[in-house]
């Protein structure tokens, strides 16, 4: 009897482990390939010799020396961190707004939150371009992608909204009790509860504008002094020829830093997007 079931413990045991080791082949195998091609010579490049014959370290400092490609990443940059600091800033309130507050047709104005998430951006762009080219004259910049967010994200709202909700409302109101304002209790006792939350909001907001191509390709194709690195990679593509190995030295250059906050905040992320919804 204990031999069955030593002999299904290890059956139970190499079952689980040749998942998971099936599982990090299938999600590492593509990372290993781009990896590989992104030093071979731009000859080997989509040949069937897979592995380099000559390491061609030089490709990222060729990418590296490309002109405007400093000039991309520093566009980025500058979306991506104002984009999720305005996001955070706008929307938490927000969020707590229709969480925490009892007010008039609170529910209507959930629903037409939860509606804006439904709106393809593709649906509004025509009468949005006009807008931001015609009428502001912003057309070539970066700010008809970084405006609209200190206004407020709909996902980031609503993921807001329901983590808000499983905060124990006794803390709030012994704040009240105590003299505390909204604003107060929202910076002083709220905030520090619901950092879990806020890192997932932000690190999912930090990934869009880091990723983002639609919103550049639109806005800034004009001008290639307001290129974003996700739509500057598109000038790696050569009408006739591509030299795949810079291209892909180039992708993993744009994909280190995503790679890399993702790695040190992970636990933050995972336990905010676990509690995100539980009510208590």
């Amino acid at each position: 009897m204990r031999h069955g079931v030593g002999t299904q413990r290890v059956l139970h045991w190499i079952a689980v482990h040749t998942l998971a080791v099936a599982a990090v082949l299938f999600f590492a195998l593509p990372f290993v390939f781009l990896f590989l091609t992104s030093v071979m010579t731009d000859r080997q490049t989509l040949t069937p010799s897979l592995w380099p014959h000559e390491w061609r370290w030089s490709n990222y400092s060729d990418i590296f020396n490309t002109p405007g490609f400093g000039t991309w990443w520093r566009n980025t940059l500058i979306y991506a961190v104002s984009g999720t600091t305005l996001c955070l800033i706008s929307s938490l309130p927000v969020a707590y707004a229709l969480a925490r507050f009892r007010f008039r047709f609170r529910g209507v104005a959930l629903m037409a939150v939860i509606a804006t998430m439904m709106l393809p951006p593709q649906v509004i762009i025509i009468p949005m371009y006009i807008f931001w080219s015609e009428d502001m004259g912003l057309s070539g910049t970066l700010w008809p992608l970084i405006i609209p967010l200190a206004f407020g994200d709909a996902f980031s709202i609503f993921l807001l909204r329901q983590f808000l909700l499983t905060l124990p409302s006794e803390y709030l109101d012994a704040a009240r009790v105590d003299g505390c304002g909204e604003l107060r209790i929202l910076l002083r006792i709220v905030v520090p509860m619901i950092k879990p939350a806020i890192a997932a909001v932000a690190l999912f907001q930090f990934f869009y504008c880091w990723n983002d191509y639609f919103g550049p390709q639109v806005y800034t194709s004009e001008n290639p002094e307001a290129w974003t690195l996700s739509y500057g990679l598109e000038s790696f593509k050569g009408a006739h020829h591509t030299n795949w190995n810079l291209t892909m030295a180039a992708t993993l250059l744009v994909m280190a830093p995503v790679i890399l906050v993702f790695f040190f905040a992970q636990k933050a992320f995972i336990e905010g997007v676990t509690l995100t919804g539980v009510k208590g």
